[in-house]
């Protein structure tokens, strides 16, 4: 029976993705065409080193950003945080929980939040600066439950409040996350599939609307300067829909070598595919290599690079740090940092 549920459920959500495929616009790139982008910065050294070929793992608790359907897989309760040099030196950080609730289930919290240091107010009378200084704000808090309807199927799902801030304007909504991830019979071998960001749209409201207008330019002796606000338009956020597969190509007592293959649908650009492996050494040290976003049109993203440590403080206590490294070709390269605690 429960073998039937797992299949149903699969098959329930594969739907859905396919009908969220089908609002895409095939091969045409839309690029800054929706809001909260911050929400496609990748999260976890570990996962970024791969070259985001993750879904199809989703054993840590970065996979709260990938595929919450992994979480309940996790052998321990589990707090990793993250930091990212991001281009234009922006500071991207990731907090994520995950908490054990028993063999088969989980809950997850996670905090992203992404900076942007003050800079000047310049206009077109005043380009060299009006004396003024502002600066801009995003995150996301989130709540996850995650579940193993059998021993080989398990799911999840992500609420989330998203929230930006430029100067005085400000826009706020809501989303969810969905995802799977399944054990074949083959190897081993895991299909993963997640859909991320399905949510409501934003608009940025707040004070620097404001401007004065003349209802009727035509009649004199009016008021010419009545307070208004522009309408500023709502957009969707990034909604995100990928599949992918995770294995072993090498597995013994000292060494473990694992491959990662992702193909990834955007609603705001072209599909791409992010490949990526990694080589662990009696599970203590691990080194990853990978390439992301593949066939993307117009991409700056290429090779990435990785290696981690993990440490066993005692038997219940596990301590992991990685280091990742994407090439942004023209762009400033990119660089993570994760610490993570396993309890």
């Amino acid at each position: 029976m429960k073998r039937y549920l797992a299949l149903a459920l699969a098959g329930a959500l594969c739907g859905a993705g396919h009908r969220a495929e089908a609002q895409f616009v095939r091969n045409v790139s839309k690029v800054g065409t929706t809001a909260a982008p911050f929400l496609e910065i990748e999260v976890g050294g570990r996962a970024l080193g791969m070259g985001g070929g993750f879904v199809g793992h989703a054993n840590d608790a970065s996979a709260l950003y990938w595929n919450v359907g992994g979480i309940s897989r996790l052998p321990r309760n589990e707090l990793l945080l993250s930091h990212t040099d991001w281009l234009a030196d922006i500071s991207f950080d990731y907090a994520g929980f995950v908490l054990k609730l028993g063999p088969d289930r989980a809950l997850g919290f996670s905090l992203t939040n992404l900076s942007i240091g003050e800079m000047e107010v310049r206009t077109v009378f005043y380009p060299e600066g009006t004396g003024e200084r502002f600066s801009a704000s995003s995150f996301a808090l989130a709540g996850s439950y995650g579940w193993s309807i059998t021993d080989r199927f398990s799911m999840g799902f992500t609420a989330k409040y998203v929230h930006e801030t430029v100067w005085h304007m400000r826009a706020s909504g809501f989303a969810v996350d969905v995802g799977t991830l399944f054990t074949t019979q083959f190897h081993g071998m895991r299909l993963g599939m997640s859909i991320s960001n399905f949510g409501t749209k934003m608009r940025l409201e707040g004070k620097d609307t404001q401007v004065t207008h003349d209802i009727d330019p035509v009649k004199s002796g009016n008021n010419d300067r009545i307070l208004a606000h522009l309408d500023t338009d709502r957009w969707p956020m990034p909604l995100i829909f990928r599949v992918g597969i995770g294995a072993e190509l090498l597995q013994d007592n000292w060494n473990r070598l694992s491959i990662g293959v992702d193909a990834v649908h955007p609603n705001d650009n072209t599909e791409y595919m992010n490949l990526g492996l990694e080589y662990a050494f009696r599970g203590y040290f691990f080194a990853r290599a990978g390439y992301k976003s593949l066939f993307l049109r117009d991409g700056e993203e290429g090779f990435t690079a990785g290696v981690g440590l993990r440490y066993p403080v005692t038997a219940s206590v596990v301590v992991k740090a990685d280091l990742a490294y994407c090439d942004f070709g023209r762009l400033d390269n990119v660089r993570k940092i994760s610490l993570s605690l396993e309890f």
